[in-house]
Formats: structure tokens, sequence, C-alpha cells
């Protein structure tokens, strides 16, 4: 066992909670916490004034790149960055090579995140076999392996019969269909959101409407069959409200962003930029403040990384032929604290997104301060600027849509089941 671990002196921060004082932890466990504990005899003291003691966080959409892809980014690299950005708990993208449509793959995933001793991985299970959209994977099976949801990744689940079947499979056992909300006719071939810049730019362009049309499509399935829909990545002002909409009338509706959507906007690609081609593509400014707002007023459930590594072959290559994603474990916290600096969203408000409310959505005891919780923490110092470098980065992946960007909020240590992983 690990020595006990006392935080001296930190604001305690997490659901329910907030107070400056101390936290101990024994035997992987948060033993308590409150104004002032002492000194327990033989406990490690960590005296951090000033900075701020939270649960580790809780990513629930990355790709790990593993397996099949793992010259983009392979389950340690992955580990090692989140561990740096305060993530000890990550739902991890099924769209991999081969896809997470197998039981077994679903243990081996699990298996490898405790192997890494600072991150547990939480696989979704494919929707489809293979996530090509053809034919319904084994739900069932995936489920009982301890798949947390179903998502085809990065690609929308677009005939709507076969949406309509996943959301009334998963109903049967209490899980979600997480969509990757983009009509795919329309999407197909673009690479910008479609708008003046794309034009001038001379890039194919995806209207905003493919987000919301499918949105609104998903939202009359869940109507139809009472399953429950997650929206991934949200990223425009009228997806939002369809969203709050569904939302206000009772149903089982969801979403998360990225912090690129509420913190960038389409004038980020710049001349070609490739860094910042992601997808959804970054969108116009009126679609960036509406989904800030939508942090700030709830209707957004969870902030999570959108983590998708790619290489320096896929990034370097003309625009439209480069490949989409942006890495986003290491900046994950320190983006979404921009916003809390700029006064768009309460600091509590913010923890709880990348903390207890993804761990909610995914069903698990995550992601909380609490006596007999599992010590998984993060400690930040919220004021503290740094630079963002593509390159020194940590972990594999460095194609940042933040690269260069001046943030406020630094990660001095995170903890894996009471026992230190970073810092």
């Amino acid at each position: 066992m690990n020595p006990d671990t006392l935080f001296s002196g930190v604001r305690i921060l997490g659901a329910g909670v907030d107070l400056v004082g101390d936290l101990l932890v024994r035997d992987g466990l948060i033993a308590d916490f409150g104004p002032a504990l002492g000194r327990p005899d033989g406990a490690t003291r960590i005296e951090a004034t000033g900075a701020i003691l939270c649960p580790g966080l809780v990513d629930m959409r990355a790709a790990l790149g593993e397996p099949g892809f793992e010259y983009r980014e392979t389950i340690a690299s992955a580990a090692q960055a989140a561990a740096a950005g305060g993530i000890t708990t990550l739902a991890a993208l099924p769209d991999t090579q081969p896809a997470i449509d197998d039981p077994a793959l679903v243990h081996l995933l699990r298996t490898r995140g405790e192997e890494t001793g600072s991150l547990t991985i939480l696989p979704y299970g494919a929707v489809t076999k293979g996530c090509r959209g053809e034919e319904l994977a084994e739900l069932g099976l995936l489920r009982e392996a301890g798949a947390v949801a179903f998502t085809d990744g990065s690609r929308a689940i677009g005939p709507a019969r076969m949406m309509r079947l996943a959301l009334s499979y998963a109903r049967g056992f209490g899980a979600r269909i997480v969509q990757h909300p983009e009509e795919p006719s329309l999407a197909a071939g673009g690479s910008a959101t479609e708008s003046e810049q794309a034009t001038r730019l001379g890039l194919p362009g995806i209207p905003a409407a493919a987000e919301a049309m499918m949105v609104a499509r998903d939202i009359k399935l869940v109507q139809l069959t009472g399953g429950a829909v997650h929206f991934a990545h949200v990223s425009t002002g009228e997806a939002v409200a369809l969203i709050r909409q569904a939302k206000d009338a009772g149903l089982a509706v969801t979403c998360d962003t990225a912090p690129p959507y509420f913190d960038l906007n389409e004038t980020s690609i710049g001349e070609f930029r490739t860094y910042a081609k992601l997808s959804p593509p970054l969108r116009k400014e009126h679609d960036r403040k509406a989904v800030a707002a939508a942090l700030a007023d709830g209707t957004v459930d969870a902030v999570a990384s959108d983590h998708q590594p790619r290489d320096v072959d896929d990034k370097r290559l003309p625009f439209a032929l480069a490949s989409a994603g942006g890495s986003g474990l290491a900046t994950l916290l320190a983006v979404t604290l921009a916003h809390v600096h700029n006064g768009t969203i309460p600091l509590p408000a913010a923890i709880e997104l990348l903390t207890a409310k993804p761990a909610a959505l995914l069903g698990i005891s995550a992601g909380r301060i609490a006596r007999g919780a599992v010590a998984d923490l993060c400690l930040f110092e919220p004021d503290r600027i740094w630079k963002v470098e593509a390159g020194s980065l940590p972990g594999k992946a460095q194609n940042t849509p933040f690269d260069g960007r001046a943030l406020e909020g630094v990660v001095l240590g995170t903890w894996k089941r009471g026992r230190r992983v970073f810092g």
C-alpha cells in the first residue's frame, strides 16, 4: 500500500463540495476532508496553497489509436498525455482497426487500461459491425463485456432504420447511443464549414445545417422508440437549440461538446492550417457563442477532449486532403478554464462538466469528492500561464488546434487510486 497522503491548505472542489482545507488519502481512498485534519503520523504532506484539488477528470470521448493506428497514438502514450492533463478515466471510441465490435476487444481495452496504472479505459461498443453502418453489432454481448455505451465513433449512424433499431435494442438494457451528428450525404467530401471563408479559400464546404438535421431526426427517433441518444461534440447554435427543446420536453437526450467548439471559430484555419481541420469543422463565431452559452445554461451535459490523434503525414497535406482531428488530452482542462477566466461559466460548474457529469452519463462512480471514494485526483494551479507548443506536448499526438496559444491552468499533479502518476 502507498503511504497516506495529506493535501494541506488546498481548495477542494467537486460536485457539492467547495471548501478550503485538507484532504487525506489512505489505502487508495479518500479517507476524510475538511477545514483542518491535523497531521496524521507518517503521511506524505503536500502543501499547495492557492491550488485546487478536484476529482480526476473523466473524459467521455477520445480516440486512442490502438488497436490498428499505433503510429498515431498508443494506449501507453495516451495514458501519459491523460495523466499530464489531469485525466484519470477515459471513454475510448470503437472505430479502431479492428473495430470494438467483439466482447473480447472490450475486455482487452479495459485490461490494457489497468496495465497503465494511471488510466481507467471505458470502451464504447460499436453500434454496427466494423462501424460500417450496415449491420447491427451484438449490443447485448458488448454491454455484458463492459461497454459503457454504443457509437460508431467519428462516423454518423446514417440510415434512419439502423438508428431506430439501435435505440430500441439499447433501451432494453438501459444504454445510450452516442451519435456523431452530421448528415453524411451533406458532409461527404467537405473539409470546412460552408461559408464565405471556405469559398474564398476554395475549400469544399459542409453546411452547418448537416448537424441540426441529424439532431432533429434522432430526436424524432427517440420519441418513436423511447430510447436514449447522446449527441457528441455539438458545434452549432441550431443543434443546441433543438437539444434544449428536447430536454424541456422530457426526452432522453443529452450532449457534450469539446473545447474547440466553444473556444475557436472558422478563422482558426487561417491560410489552410491543417491542425485546425476537425470533424465537425470549426464553425462561425455565432455558433461558437451559442455553444459557450449552452455550457452556462446547462444544455451541454459534459465537456470532452474529443482527442483525435494524427501524425505528421496525416496533416502535412493540402487542407482538403488532410485528416480531420485534433489532440485534446493535455489541453482539456486549461481551455475549459479559459472560459472560467472570461466569465462564461463559474469554476464549480466547469469542474462538474469535466468530472461528475460525464461520470453520471457513463454510469460510473468516478468524478467525485466523497469519503470512501477512490482517490482519483487532480491538483492544478488555475492562474499559472503556459503556452501550447506542438512537438512539446505529452504523449505521441501533437496535432493540436491550440498550437501557439497561451493558456491559464497548469496541472501540478495527478493521482490514480492514491498513487501519484504525474507531477
